[in-house]
């Protein structure tokens, strides 16, 4: 195991609960290394998403194409983000979304069945994942409020203000999907604020 590349994710998991060395070791031996790049899909539609994926480096995303061939964005993931197809992989039933890399990137996955064998074995693994659910359950609450309750310039301003790093990384296309705005439309918003700044 290159225990460099499980700094991160070793941090990311103790922020949660609190585990031995050796619960620890046991958790990542079930963890591995995988090197996607850009533009290759790790999910997609009618296929059973196996995977739960933790980002070590790069960026993906997670979308949906509707009828009139339109991306919307549904999900993204940065350093230190966790992603997947979670209707998928939690029911193990056919994904709806791709999941694709955005730039080239170094991912830990963890399969479903390695996943349900740890939650049986060790209280603290069930009660990691269950904190990682709940929080991902949050997270969408909370997004499809803000799609239902502010203007796109609000939205804009609140995504930049929680995750500056992010605004930095992914393509405005990617950016304007997952903020539910056309990218001409996002431009704009940018220009505006350039100009109000000036």
């Amino acid at each position: 195991m290159n225990t460099d590349l499980y700094i991160s994710i070793r941090e990311n998991i103790q922020k949660k609960v609190h585990l031995t060395t050796d619960e620890m070791n046991e958790l990542l031996d079930n963890y591995f290394i995988k090197r996607i790049k850009r533009k290759q899909l790790i999910i997609q539609p009618d296929f059973i998403a196996k995977h739960r994926s933790y980002v070590i480096s790069g960026a993906l995303r997670a979308f949906v194409i509707d009828n009139n061939g339109q991306s919307h964005t549904i999900q993204f993931a940065i350093e230190d983000w966790w992603i997947s197809d979670y209707n998928s992989y939690v029911n193990q039933q056919p994904a709806t979304m791709f999941v694709e890399a955005l730039e080239d990137s170094t991912i830990l996955q963890i399969d479903y069945e390695s996943e349900q064998m740890l939650m049986a074995s060790n209280h603290k693994y069930e009660t990691l994942f269950r904190k990682m659910a709940e929080r991902t359950a949050a997270f969408t609450q909370r997004r499809l409020i803000s799609s239902f309750t502010q203007s796109a310039e609000q939205r804009y301003e609140a995504f930049l203000e929680n995750y500056p790093l992010a605004v930095q990384r992914l393509p405005q296309y990617v950016l304007a999907s997952y903020l539910g705005m056309s990218t001409e439309f996002l431009s704009k918003i940018r220009h505006n604020k350039l100009k109000n700044k000036s």
